[in-house]
C-alpha cells in the first residue's frame, strides 16, 4: 500500500470524485447519451454528496454516498432511465473511486492504530516510572587527607604563645 500524506489523500479523493462526476455528466440528458434528464439530476445529486464528503476528508461518508449513488444507478437502469452501457461506464468509475476511498479509510485506521499504540506505550512508560522506587544518591564521602600529612604536626608551634 502506498503511503500518502493527509493532503495527498485529499487530493486523490477529490480527483476520484471529479472523475466520477465527469463520467456521469458527459453527455447528460441528451437523447443519445443513454441517460434521461431526470435520472441525470438524481445521479448528479448523489455525485455531489460523494464529492463533498471527499473534499471534507471524510472517506466513510463518501463511501456511504457512493453506495447511494450505485443504488440509484441500479434503480435508474432497471426503470430504463439509463442505458446498460452508460451504467457500466459510471460503475467502472465508481469502482475506482471506491478503491481510493477504501485506501483512505485503511490509511486513517492505520494512523489511528499507530497513535493509539504510541499512547499506550507512553502510558505504560509513565506508569513504570511512577511505580519504580526512588533511588537515593548517597552523599559523597569526604575526601581523605593527603598521605603523609599530620594535622597536629603541621600546626605545631603555631599555637598560642609560640
Amino acid at each position: 500500500m502506498r503511503s500518502l500524506s493527509s493532503r495527498g489523500r485529499q487530493a486523490v479523493l477529490g480527483f476520484s470524485a471529479v472523475l466520477l462526476a465527469a463520467g456521469l455528466l458527459t453527455g447528460c440528458g441528451t437523447a443519445d447519451s443513454g441517460l434521461r434528464r431526470e435520472a441525470a439530476r438524481q445521479l448528479q445529486a448523489r455525485v455531489l454528496e460523494v464529492t463533498q464528503a471527499s473534499s471534507q476528508n471524510n472517506p466513510v461518508a463518501a463511501l456511504k454516498a457512493l453506495e447511494g449513488l450505485e443504488a440509484e444507478l441500479e434503480a435508474a437502469q432497471a426503470d430504463g432511465r439509463i442505458s446498460e452501457e452508460r451504467r457500466r461506464s459510471i460503475t467502472t468509475i465508481a469502482t475506482a473511486v471506491r478503491a481510493d476511498l477504501n485506501e483512505a479509510i485503511a490509511a486513517q485506521k492505520a494512523a489511528a492504530d499507530k497513535a493509539a499504540e504510541e499512547e499506550r506505550i507512553a502510558k505504560e512508560s509513565a506508569a513504570a516510572q511512577a511505580s519504580a522506587p526512588a533511588v537515593e544518591t548517597p552523599a559523597p564521602a569526604p575526601a581523605p587527607a593527603p598521605e603523609g600529612s599530620n594535622s597536629k604536626r603541621d600546626n605545631a608551634g603555631k599555637g598560642k604563645g609560640n
